[in-house]
């Protein structure tokens, strides 16, 4: 059984036992590209959160209605290797979903979605991806290493291959990754059009939903670690949340890729931390 954070995210402090979607940090960015930083995302977020209300008026929902919100805390991953901090997420994630319950996993660097996504596919092979990024992240290896965040998503392709993988909001990559893609995963570049049908094509099928959010665009979103300007609005992303979420069976999720220190107005963090208020709510479907 988990122990409760000591600092929880806003209204995440039920008790393990009554929890059905479980919160916990993966600070991890040893692979990062450009400009690292986003192993303290989950940490600030905490932190950060009480700056919002747990009420959404996006939704008229309020997270003190639903009593099984748990944060469990940050994982202590390996700076040093990743295969080492990937099997960490993989035996954490693995534990919340033994317990029939949902992780909901905070990055750090995209990488860390291949850990949590390892243990959501041992136990249901069938899972699709829906992915939300600015980023191909197909690349077969990055500086001679496959265990890369710009190698995240054919990581999981070779777990799931053709058909399963579901990609949105993609504005940036190789020519060969855009190439792969166009033969191998469902890719809708720049972005959220075609989201509902794939959603309702996928409703009742399980689905691992992660979203990097330099989806957003960085007049929105510039606390991340490599912006790319074409990107969603913030109102745009809500919505593409509620149309997953609300269609379709979700498994797993993760939110990573927010760099707080690069956005020094805060602006980025109260963003990320709003997302994750929102998608938790929208996970409890209305189940008071």
């Amino acid at each position: 059984m988990l122990n409760k954070n000591v600092f929880t995210f806003i209204g995440c402090d039920c008790e393990y036992e009554d929890a059905k979607i479980v919160l916990f940090g993966a600070p991890f960015d040893s692979t990062t590209s450009y400009r690292p930083g986003t192993r303290f995302a989950s940490a600030v977020m905490r932190n950060e959160s009480y700056g919002l209300e747990t009420y959404s008026p996006y939704q008229d929902k309020d997270m003190e209605d639903y009593g099984y919100y748990f944060d469990s805390g940050d994982l202590e991953l390996s700076m040093g290797s990743s295969e080492l901090a990937l099997q960490d997420i993989t035996n954490r994630t693995a534990e919340i979903l033994a317990d029939g319950k949902l992780p909901f996993m905070i990055g750090g660097e995209h990488l860390v979605t291949l850990g949590s996504f390892r243990a959501v596919y041992e136990k249901y092979p069938d899972v699709h991806i829906i992915h939300f990024d600015a980023h191909t992240d197909l690349r077969e290896e990055y500086l001679g290493v496959k265990l890369s965040h710009a190698c995240v998503i054919k990581r999981c392709y070779d777990l799931v291959g053709d058909g399963r993988i579901h990609q949105f909001g993609i504005r940036s990559g190789m020519r060969e990754e855009f190439a792969f893609a166009a033969k191998h995963t469902d890719m809708h570049k720049f972005s959220f059009e075609g989201l509902e049908a794939v959603a309702d094509s996928l409703a009742g099928e399980n689905v691992y939903f992660t979203i990097d959010l330099d989806v957003l665009d960085p007049s929105y979103f510039p606390g991340t670690g490599t912006p790319e300007f074409g990107g969603v609005s913030f109102p745009e992303l809500l919505k593409a949340m509620h149309t997953v979420i609300d269609r379709c069976n979700i498994v797993g999720m993760d939110v990573n890729e927010l760099s707080p220190h690069l956005d020094p107005t805060g602006a980025s963090t109260a963003a990320a931390c709003k997302v994750v208020r929102e998608a938790l709510l929208e996970l409890s479907k209305g189940d008071c």
